[in-house]
């Protein structure tokens, strides 16, 4: 077993084919080793598990849980894309994280940090990455915050 399924196994996470888009996109668009992959928010059976608004109805430590969420779902999907083949990434190159924020909330950071400290966690070295973690009025949904991100990948 590859030590990134030992971990998410130690963790008690199982990773599923990942959501599918919504609308008119696609999942990931592949620009040689560097992958874009759109917006995950925080859903589960390919469905918004999580909604609100954070410093309105929602605090950084449940927007955290989110975040987390959201990044197990990045990773479901990078997983397929990869066809299961772990060895084949690099590096988590960037996130960029959009949170739906009061307009007095300003720990959008605290927040993004579910998702980033989950890829440290599941992949060490190769998960830490560049970051943005802004506030928005609203998201898609009503979930309280969509993450994207960009990964460099071996041919």
């Amino acid at each position: 077993m590859h030590e990134i399924e030992k971990k998410l196994e130690e963790l008690g996470i199982t990773l599923d084919a990942g959501p599918e888009p919504m609308a008119n996109y696609v999942s990931v668009q592949k620009a040689g080793t560097l992958w874009f992959f759109s917006g995950a928010g925080p859903f589960e059976g390919g469905k918004p598990a999580v909604f609100g608004r954070l410093g309105e109805n929602m605090s950084a430590e449940e927007g955290y849980g989110a975040a987390r969420l959201a990044g197990i779902n990045l990773l479901a999907v990078l997983k397929r894309e990869l066809g299961g083949d772990w060895d084949r990434l690099e590096q988590i190159v960037k996130l960029q994280g959009f949170v739906s924020s009061s307009p007095d909330f300003f720990e959008q950071p605290k927040v993004i940090n579910g998702a980033s400290d989950l890829f440290v966690e599941v992949l060490g070295d190769k998960g830490r990455h560049a970051r943005t973690a802004v506030g928005t009025n609203v998201l898609p949904f009503r979930i309280p915050l969509e993450i994207e991100m960009i990964v460099k990948v071996r041919e």
